[in-house]
């Protein structure tokens, strides 16, 4: 299926998703406020467009992958947004993690001009993004899934369709809310085996045979293994800063899911506080 495709959002995972999504579809457009990355991308053959606008303009597929909710409307809205550019019959893929109400209001006015949108969130980080392994949680009408879903298969390992639009950004918020109380329970039962005198490479064994101890589990405890001076250093830190910030800001929008179904995840809250402790961050107004 031939469709024109473009890409706002050339970070750690938008960018191997964007040169994936080259390989596939040559000339694919791309856009980030960071000229370097959109220099790497146009020396493998990408179209630089000159604002969101104008690549919606030339998109039959959009797809966003900033950093929040904020940044969403940044690139969504005003004059220079892709919303002012999309033609009718388009598809805007939001795979940023945001609140579902984001992108609900996002389809209420995109909507108003025929355009169609979908919360296509994404999970598996930069490595899934470069192996073209992601795992992708989709909200929104299943035709314009099917519309999307060539330009989706260049870097998914396997598409979900989870539901009217927002339930993508629902899932991904579950999902994450998993993934950010496992780093602290694994965090912990490593903390207290050390004061009990337990060695790691002990509790390890005995929790992989459990199934207790997963893969993404040993990924993450390797943050903690690295040598105390290389724990220490200012890029490392910033690493750890920039993983902290993310799962604070995860967190925050799933508390503020459940504020909104009227529940309450008080384990959650507890987690969100602790995410610099969790990651080794030294920062102690964060811990």
């Amino acid at each position: 299926m031939s469709i024109r495709t473009g890409f706002i959002g050339l970070g750690n995972i938008g960018k191997p998703m964007a040169e994936r999504l080259l390989a596939a579809f040559p000339g694919t457009l791309v856009f980030d406020v960071v000229a370097e990355r959109v220099e790497e991308l146009a020396k493998l053959g990408a179209e630089v467009a000159d604002s969101p606008r104008d690549l919606a303009a030339r998109s039959d597929v959009t797809g966003i992958c900033v950093r929040d909710d904020a940044d969403v409307e940044a690139v969504s809205r005003g004059s220079d947004g892709v919303l002012a550019g999309a033609e009718r019959g388009s598809v805007i893929a939001v795979h940023s993690t945001v609140g579902p109400n984001t992108v609900t209001k996002l389809g209420e006015a995109a909507a108003e001009r025929g355009v169609r949108v979908l919360d296509a969130c994404i999970s598996g980080g930069s490595a899934g993004a470069q192996r073209g392994t992601l795992l992708y949680m989709v909200g929104g009408d299943a035709a314009d899934l099917e519309r999307a879903r060539p330009a989706f298969e260049t870097s998914a390992g396997k598409i979900v369709h989870t539901g009217p639009l927002g339930s993508g950004a629902a899932a991904k918020l579950c999902n994450n809310l998993m993934t950010y109380q496992a780093w602290l329970s694994v965090f912990e039962a490593t903390h207290l085996a050390r004061a009990a005198g337990l060695a790691q490479d002990v509790l390890e064994e005995v929790t992989r045979a459990s199934g207790n101890l997963t893969e993404p589990m040993l990924a993450f405890l390797a943050l903690h293994k690295v040598p105390a001076e290389t724990h220490q250093s200012a890029g490392f830190q910033a690493l750890l800063e920039n993983f902290t910030t993310l799962a604070e800001k995860d967190l925050a929008a799933t508390l503020d899911l459940a504020r909104s179904c009227g529940i309450a995840l008080p384990g959650t809250g507890l987690c969100q506080q602790l995410m610099a402790r969790v990651y080794g961050l030294n920062d102690d107004r964060r811990r």
